[in-house]
């Protein structure tokens, strides 16, 4: 008895999508939205950044330069304090996207938004995102969905095909805001490995949580670099809870103490 129930309908998507995301750890899905859905996400997130994140704790906002407001580069748990972005992460084809690609029943993990203001946008590590999530087994997914033009000048990301196959990596504490640790064995090798995704409004690039990938700061003299961030992850995955909570503990501790927040 089904209890009105489906499993992931393997047919909802092309099936290229999910033997590319089995085989590199990523796929690149140009026009996932159109550009009338940009233009909504951008209306309701300069809504957002005007009038509710003012009233959030500090440790969901990041800047570049705490000082500058113009310098946001990250707001994280999104979904949580607006209806648009609950919505948008939670009831729509990117969910369903996610069950497709992992061929399981899905959770929302996270949903941030992400910037690289130009000329302070910092380079984002290397890293993979499961080690930061406590979480075992390490079964889920990143989407990052342009919502402007993404290159190498601005900042594309990075990643290593198949690198998902081949377990965690080393990681050690990196003092970039919002990406508190990276990779500490990364190489000329693993450089010279890397595909640069360059992207335009509305392509979603989406990678497995133990897919290595980093960007390269923000080297424009005027372009921004947004983005969003969709943290989708296996349902009968079980978080560390304690595991988790000692290490936002610690990292915020450590970025207060810094003056990053």
């Amino acid at each position: 008895m089904a209890f009105g129930i489906k499993l992931p309908d393997p047919s909802a998507f092309p099936a290229a999508y999910r033997q590319q995301f089995n085989e590199l750890g990523y796929v690149r899905i140009p026009g996932f939205i159109n550009a009338d859905e940009v233009a909504m996400i951008h209306e309701n997130l300069n809504r957002v950044i005007a009038e509710v994140v003012p009233t959030r704790p500090v440790n969901d906002v990041f800047y570049d330069d705490k000082t500058d407001k113009s310098s946001l580069k990250q707001l994280i748990r999104l979904y949580q304090y607006d209806d648009f972005f609950e919505q948008l992460y939670l009831k729509s084809r990117f969910f369903e996207l996610a069950e497709f690609l992992l061929g399981r029943f899905v959770v929302g993990r996270n949903m941030q938004y992400f910037n690289k203001p130009p000329g302070v946008g910092q380079a984002t590590p290397p890293h993979q995102d499961g080690y930061y999530a406590k979480l075992a087994p390490i079964e889920g997914m990143t989407m990052w969905l342009a919502l402007e033009d993404v290159d190498e000048e601005n900042g594309c990301v990075r990643y290593i095909n198949g690198s998902h196959q081949r377990g965690i990596r080393p990681h050690g504490k990196t003092g970039t805001l919002g990406f508190s640790q990276g990779i500490t064995d990364y190489s000329d090798e693993d450089r010279a490995a890397e595909v640069c995704m360059n992207a335009q409004p509305g392509d979603l690039l989406v990678h497995h949580a133990l897919t290595i990938h980093r960007a390269d700061a923000n080297q424009s003299a005027d372009r921004s670099r947004k983005a969003l961030g969709f943290i989708y992850y296996w349902a009968r995955a079980r978080e560390d809870e304690a595991a988790a909570k000692k290490y936002q503990e610690e990292l915020t501790k450590e970025m207060i103490a810094k003056g990053k927040l």
